[in-house]
């Protein structure tokens, strides 16, 4: 993208966040799964940031030489809250999982836009992610059957990162956080280009516990009437706390960490507060500080617009951005991209995110180990050497063309090229002066850092070593 000429063909696009499988599901990570490796294309193109992964299919809209992703559901693409409010900027609108999204603005450059957000702050609409709330006797219970995340830990406003698991593989079905906001409730956001996934999935899953322990055990909730937006960068918290209504020690943001979340209103313009407070959560999808905020529309259509006016209204601060700058600045932070670099094919431990599984929930003999795939998981946790076939790392590669998502990675010393790996999302990095950065999944062994590779890149071997993620260090508030 960018500097670089903003995406260019082969990137794909985040939203909300698979190694799309083209070879049997082997969640187990037992196989290299040698069909994705077989060639560039080996990989189906997965959607975006809030993408699926196997059963999503990527319709790609070509527009100036760049490939866009977007929902493979059926029907119109839709538009969120702020469409109206994107397209009065003068917004790049494109398809992407299911909705009319904004690519990038007039105003700025991509690579302007990335840089804009780590050295001021940025706004994101991200009202396509699907806002869910579970509540009820249950709810704990539920979530901790199908994520592997010590929820039973978290405090009331507390979130952890978690992924969706298949019962049989302990596949990623998506990745998501989750929220508690009370004893027996609990909010979390999944990704659109999973949406209907996703909720066949937790239907399935609730409507078997409700089966066992009754119609009022859950109670279950798309939240439709939410806009969602992102305030991120090293100015956000400024930016935001001189709209926060009212007073009091609730009202001071130096005191909202990393993690946890607060439902807070903002001042408007004429002095009153906003029509509903607003659930805001202090994370991000940029590696930067700032907060994704929850903006409840019910009965005040125009309230998604009007916060988003308000937290714009200084130019010199806050900027909006799209799905350009996202995607480029998520992968310096080497976050995942849900349909490029995690889903059904890899579980978390293949995918290196085993840390989402909790320290109490990795003993088999344990109750707590009772979760959606740990007959697969847990092995893999404890002997990743014997257990994983591949792993998922970062590279450098070499000047030149970037190595976009498909891109064979082969071992240097082997004339045959024999497929060792696959890259699945790569760009020149504009933090970096266009360094090319990528991540990818590469044969047990060679995973490494310092692991000197080969990456086909248009028909040429280029060099690539592996490396450590992020590339850009993470500046979440932890106070």
């Amino acid at each position: 993208m960018s500097a670089v000429r903003p995406l260019r063909r082969g990137i794909q696009l985040l939203g909300s966040r698979s190694l799309a499988q083209t070879a049997p599901a082997v969640a187990n990570g037992s196989s290299l799964v040698p069909r994705q490796f077989a060639s560039p294309r080996g990989l189906r193109s997965p959607l975006a940031a809030a993408a699926r992964p196997s059963p999503r299919t990527a319709s790609l809209a070509a527009n100036g030489g760049a490939r866009y992703a977007s929902s493979s559901s059926s029907g119109p693409v839709k538009q969120t809250q702020l469409y109206d409010l994107h397209v009065a900027r003068g917004a790049k609108m494109v398809p992407f999982a299911g909705y009319f999204m904004p690519l990038q603005y007039p105003d700025l450059s991509h690579v302007e836009s990335h840089k804009w957000t780590r050295e001021k702050a940025s706004l994101f609409d991200v009202s396509h992610m699907v806002q869910h709330q579970l509540s009820g006797p249950g709810a704990q219970e539920l979530l901790m059957k199908v994520t592997p995340s010590s929820l039973d830990k978290l405090k009331d406003n507390q979130s952890t990162l978690s992924c969706l698991l298949e019962e049989a593989t302990g596949g990623i079905i998506d990745d998501t956080v989750i929220t508690r906001r009370s004893a027996d409730t609990f909010y979390f956001v999944t990704n659109a280009g999973r949406r209907d996934e996703d909720l066949a999935f937790l239907e399935a899953e609730i409507d078997s516990y409700k089966n066992t322990h009754g119609a009022d055990s859950l109670k279950w909730e798309i939240l439709s009437d939410r806009a969602l937006v992102a305030l991120q960068g090293p100015l956000a918290a400024q930016v935001l706390q001189s709209h926060i209504h009212g007073s009091g020690p609730e009202t001071d943001l130096s005191t909202l960490y990393f993690g946890n979340c607060r439902s807070l209103h903002l001042t408007l313009p004429n002095g009153s507060p906003t029509a509903h407070p607003l659930l805001i959560s202090r994370t991000g999808y940029t590696g930067e500080d700032g907060f994704e905020i929850s903006v409840p529309s019910a009965g005040h259509p125009e309230l998604p617009a009007q916060v988003t006016e308000l937290l714009l209204s200084n130019p010199d601060q806050v900027r909006l951005a799209g799905l350009a700058a996202r995607d480029s600045l998520r992968l310096e932070a080497g976050m995942c991209l849900y349909g490029n670099d995690i889903s059904t094919a890899q579980t978390p431990p293949a995918a290196s995110l085993g840390w989402v599984v909790g320290k109490d929930r990795r003993d088999p003999t344990s109750p707590l180990s009772n979760f959606n795939g740990s007959p697969a998981i847990l092995p893999q946790i404890a002997s990743p050497a014997k257990t994983l076939s591949q792993r998922r790392v970062g590279f450098t590669v070499e000047k030149g063309s970037p190595a976009r998502e498909g891109a064979v990675i082969v071992d240097l010393n082997d004339e045959s090229r024999t497929p060792i790996g696959v890259v699945t999302s790569g760009l020149p990095s504009p933090s970096l002066d266009g360094t090319n950065i990528a991540m990818g999944y590469i044969k047990q062994g060679m995973h490494k850092k310092g692991t000197e590779v080969g990456v086909l890149v248009r028909n040429r071997l280029r060099k690539a070593s592996v490396v450590g993620m992020p590339w850009v260090e993470s500046k979440f508030y932890r106070g």
